[in-house]
């Protein structure tokens, strides 16, 4: 059960506050008329990141199941408060990007359908995967997350690309708040004896998988939006995405750190990045500053 309290009720601290992992309902508005090609004004790119939108939902979901599926297996107690925390951030991720999938939706994109795909999908992946399967997948993805969320924080071209104020909103709470839980899955994958061959397995599954769905789902984009054989349009958006210092190269070498054996997520150091941020975004005149948000408190 949930209740939602203002920030500055009398109230005592919550599990995920505790760890540093404090679940925070934004509720962002998306305007019919927001603007069509919000990302750097381009078409291929705008598609391409609400194709990966379109994924939070289902896959949020089946993130926060299989973390919960060995909750009774944890007696840390900071490890108790980081799942509640990485809980409460991933219903959040699946609330809020609903609502701009729904904007999509609007602009003739088939998000829904989209989402309603990878449902199925990982509803099937729950019925024929072991649970301690479905939790390496969850670390996998959860790694490729992470890393693109810390490029976003880091890379000031990216952040000026999102033109729409709303947007740029969302991608930069959840960019913070996918590092401030980056290393829940983790851990709780290790505590349960999850080892490394099980590990780098599931990322080559996730990773063919996402190739795959996000590649298909974006095609998809493209084609409702009129816009498949728009060659010189996406030629340059798909530059930015795969060229010499494109995205995806960007973020290569810290992909390839997962495949280390003794790998850990920290190892990637972005504390004082994510402290930065929180003031940038929450604190007065902050990004989020006009954003009236409540902490949603589990009970």
């Amino acid at each position: 059960m949930t209740e939602t309290v203002t920030p500055n009720a009398n109230v005592r601290m919550t599990a995920g506050e505790r760890a540093g992992i404090p679940p925070r309902r934004m509720d962002f508005q998306f305007a019919d008329d927001t603007k069509r090609y919000w990302y750097a004004d381009n078409a291929f790119l705008t598609t391409f990141w609400t194709t990966l939108s379109a994924l939070f939902p289902a896959g949020e979901t089946f993130f926060i199941d299989s973390v919960k599926n060995y909750r009774d297996r944890v007696t840390d107690q900071h490890l108790k408060d980081q799942i509640s925390g990485f809980i409460g951030q991933e219903a959040m991720h699946t609330k809020e990007h609903q609502a701009f999938n729904d904007m999509a939706e609007k602009h003739g994109l088939p998000s829904a359908r989209i989402d309603k795909e990878l449902w199925s999908l990982l509803g099937l992946a729950k019925k024929l995967f072991p649970k301690k399967l479905q939790l390496a997948i969850t670390v996998a993805l959860e790694h490729y997350t992470a890393i693109l969320a810390e490029q976003l924080l880091r890379d000031k071209e990216h952040q000026s690309n999102i033109q729409d104020r709303e947007a740029l909103k969302l991608w930069m709470w959840h960019a913070l708040e996918e590092n401030e839980h980056k290393t829940v899955a983790y851990d709780v994958y290790e505590l349960i004896g999850g080892g490394y061959f099980t590990r780098v397995f599931a990322m080559i599954v996730a990773t063919i998988g996402f190739v795959l769905f996000v590649g298909q789902g974006h095609l998809r984009m493209l084609w409702a939006n009129g816009t498949l054989f728009s060659l010189k349009d996406n030629a340059k958006g798909l530059w930015k995405l795969i060229g010499w210092k494109g995205l995806f190269p960007q973020l290569f070498f810290k992909y390839m750190d997962f495949y280390r054996p003794g790998f850990h997520p920290n190892d990637h150091d972005t504390v004082q990045l994510l402290e930065d941020w929180r003031q940038r975004m929450l604190e007065d005149g902050g990004l989020l500053s006009e954003q009236t948000y409540s902490k949603v408190r589990q009970a």
